[in-house]
């Protein structure tokens, strides 16, 4: 089990170093993700993720409870809501459009309502 959740976590770390680059590949969840299987299969692993420079601070503040910065909500909500805008007019089905927005719409709840938004310090 151990060694199915570091595999999981690698590949999330390189998911989530692509959505630096790439604009619709989101960077935050995979990081998330990683940190979890990290956290469960690797503390060694867990600690090299949470002591990175460039991502460590940040999942520190999400695993100890403090938050998302407000910037990082809006980017976030304004990629989600962008990306969700253009699929839900590339695709042809009206099934498929509202599903796109419920989801959208639950992401946007859950990141305003239940995610605490971290201070500047």
């Amino acid at each position: 089990m151990k060694l199915a959740l570091n595999l999981i976590g690698g590949i999330a770390v390189v998911l989530a170093i692509l959505g630096v680059f790439l604009p619709l590949l989101p960077t935050t969840p995979f990081l998330l993700l990683a940190s979890a299987c990290f956290a469960r299969g690797s503390t060694r692993l867990h600690a090299w993720l949470i002591n990175n420079r460039v991502f460590g601070a940040y999942l520190r503040d999400v695993e100890q409870g403090r938050g998302i910065p407000l910037r990082g909500k809006v980017v976030a909500l304004a990629m989600l809501w962008a990306s969700i805008g253009y699929s839900a007019f590339a695709v042809g089905s009206m099934a498929l459009v509202a599903l796109l927005i419920s989801i959208a719409a639950g992401v946007t709840i859950y990141l305003c309502a239940f995610v605490p938004t971290l201070r500047t310090r």
